[in-house]
């Protein structure tokens, strides 16, 4: 047994699992074990564990594709954007505003919205990987301009839609669940097949540990940038259209604001090296969980909001100093002389 539990514990995603568990057992002491309630009403489950879920679906979409563009050692700021425009471009054509030819069909707005989502990465890519801008400033200007091309696209209105159809992207439940976890389940299971069953994992690993080491040995960095980016531009369409379709609407100054520091965060929290290298898609996801129940916790307990900005803040601290080979270092000595104290007592 005990060798197991060291076995799992040498897993990437053990401690970030333990982590989420242990939040969700504070919640339920301190809240008299209602955190824990899960009722069900007319066939669906309702209770704050759902809402984790369920709320936190975008986050855990954008961490995904976020896990492989720092695992390169790159960033990409602009997902909230890239949200935006897809939520705008969606709401858009099924409003009748932008492209009135299509009659409104959800399925041909879900499809665009993607699609601007993938150029957006596409852009991203391009900048990073063939102009090799550094992806902080590549993305940064997207960043800026993703959401005033969003307001272009709504007449810098707030676009309100009566659909049932496209609402269910974020209100749906399918066998009592909340349909936006089985958009999860398949886009992170995807994800996962192919990052495990193909070379591409290991690859990436390659560029992110040593560039000019992968690229002279065959491995086309470039290309593969290109496709990350894409990935991650596509990702934050569904975050998107996920998050519009829980409005009702497009709201281009909102949508997505700011998200981007909690997908960042979320892969932090799941262990993947900002500088680049290793990395864990589900314990990024993990990660997001973890995000997500500290938001749901702090309005449990009726926290003002503004603590969830220090209670981030606190553990971005946290993540930097596990990441600095410095301070484990003299946190080691430091321990290794207190023993030597204590021995010499």
């Amino acid at each position: 047994m005990k060798n197991k539990l060291s076995k799992w514990s040498q897993n990437q995603a053990f401690w970030p699992i333990v982590i989420f568990l242990l939040i969700i057992l504070i919640n339920s002491i301190m809240t008299g074990g209602d955190f824990l309630k899960i009722t069900m009403v007319d066939g669906h489950f309702y209770g704050r564990i759902i809402d984790i879920f369920r709320n936190g679906g975008k986050l855990m979409i954008l961490a995904a594709g976020m896990t492989m563009v720092l695992a390169t050692g790159g960033t990409d700021i602009s997902v909230g954007s890239v949200m935006a425009i897809s939520g705008a471009i969606a709401c858009s054509i099924i409003e009748g505003n932008l492209l009135p030819s299509l009659n409104g069909s959800v399925p041909a707005a879900i499809v665009l919205a993607i699609c601007a989502g993938i150029i957006c990465g596409l852009w991203n890519g391009f900048l990073v990987s063939k102009i090799q801008i550094q992806p902080i400033v590549a993305t940064m200007i997207l960043l800026v301009a993703g959401r005033g091309i969003a307001q272009l696209i709504t007449n810098g209105k707030i676009i309100t839609i009566n659909s049932d159809a496209y609402y269910f992207i974020n209100g749906g439940y399918i066998l009592g669940l909340p349909f936006p976890l089985y958009i999860v389940i398949f886009l992170v299971g995807t994800l996962l097949l192919f990052v495990h069953r193909t070379a591409f994992g290991l690859f990436l690993e390659s560029i992110g540990c040593n560039p000019k080491a992968s690229k002279f040995a065959g491995i086309k960095v470039s290309g593969y940038l290109l496709a990350i980016y894409t990935i991650s531009g596509a990702f934050a369409a569904v975050a998107g259209l996920i998050e519009s379709a829980g409005i009702k609407g497009a709201d281009c100054n909102n949508a997505g604001l700011n998200i981007e520091m909690d997908a960042i965060l979320a892969v932090a929290i799941g262990g993947t090296n900002l500088m680049g290298g290793r990395f864990n898609i589900l314990s990024s996801v993990v990660g997001a969980l973890i995000v997500q129940s500290i938001t749901t916790t702090v309005y449990a307990l009726g926290v003002p909001a503004a603590y969830i900005r220090v209670l981030k803040a606190l553990l971005i601290i946290v993540i930097c100093l596990s990441q600095s080979d410095r301070f484990k270092q003299a946190l080691a000595k430091a321990f290794a002389s207190r023993k030597r104290r204590e021995a010499a007592v």
